[in-house]
């Protein structure tokens, strides 16, 4: 069985230049994480508020924490302090709540504008729709000083279907664009399209994905 630190250099082998690796931790352990930044890797992605607030204090001070779960209103100040990139920001009431604590402990966090093109319900995130009636609205882009928008985040329908997945992340990519030519067009922060797991990365990969979650594929099955 490949270690962390060899599923790390396969996995980022096949990455072309300028796409990240987030990697998914959640549900493994302490020690997992120290192996892959022993490894060399500092962008982790966790889905549970209450599992990145522990394990955060735990590990070195530069690794760049990235919030990729539904994120509840309450858990807003909780998570804070220590996340780098909130990448799950599905409405304007929650960008609003982010501002308003981020101003509170004076930092600026950087967030992801979570799309939702999936067919599950399940998943969260602003319709297309949505997005664009904010962004014409000022909604994304006004007074939000503590706040840096970076981009857009989505998932992709649970297929095997890769020809449906690529419609869907070329839907985003196409949002993404209509964005950054639109109310992002002035600012220097917005480049970053999230999207692509264990099992789609290399479709976001073709359509533009800069930032690629993957936890499988480096940690394992995960560890409940």
């Amino acid at each position: 069985m490949a270690s962390i630190k060899e599923n790390l250099e396969h996995v980022t082998a096949q990455l072309p230049k300028g796409v990240q690796l987030v990697a998914v931790s959640k549900f493994h352990p302490v020690e997992e994480l120290r192996e892959a930044y022993d490894a060399g890797q500092r962008l982790f992605g966790e889905n549970r508020v209450q599992e990145l607030v522990a394990k955060a204090p735990q590990l070195p001070e530069n690794i760049r924490w990235h919030f990729i779960g539904h994120l509840q209103k309450n858990k807003v100040r909780m998570l804070m302090p220590h996340v780098s990139v909130i990448e799950s920001v599905d409405s304007v009431k929650l960008l609003q709540l982010i501002e308003k604590e981020a101003s509170r402990i004076d930092r600026t966090v950087e967030v992801l504008l979570q799309l939702h093109v999936a067919q599950e319900e399940t998943k969260s995130g602003f319709s297309i729709d949505e997005v664009l009636e904010a962004a014409e609205a000022g909604e994304l882009t006004e007074n939000l000083p503590h706040v840096r928008v970076c981009g857009v985040m989505a998932m992709a329908s649970l297929t095997d279907d890769m020809e449906q997945v690529a419609r869907e992340f070329d839907l985003v990519r196409r949002t993404y664009c209509t964005l950054k030519d639109g109310c992002f067009d002035e600012s220097p922060y917005f480049n970053h399209l999230s999207m692509g797991m264990s099992d789609d990365w290399p479709v976001a990969v073709k359509y533009g994905a800069t930032l690629v979650r993957i936890g499988t594929a480096v940690f394992g099955p995960r560890k409940y």
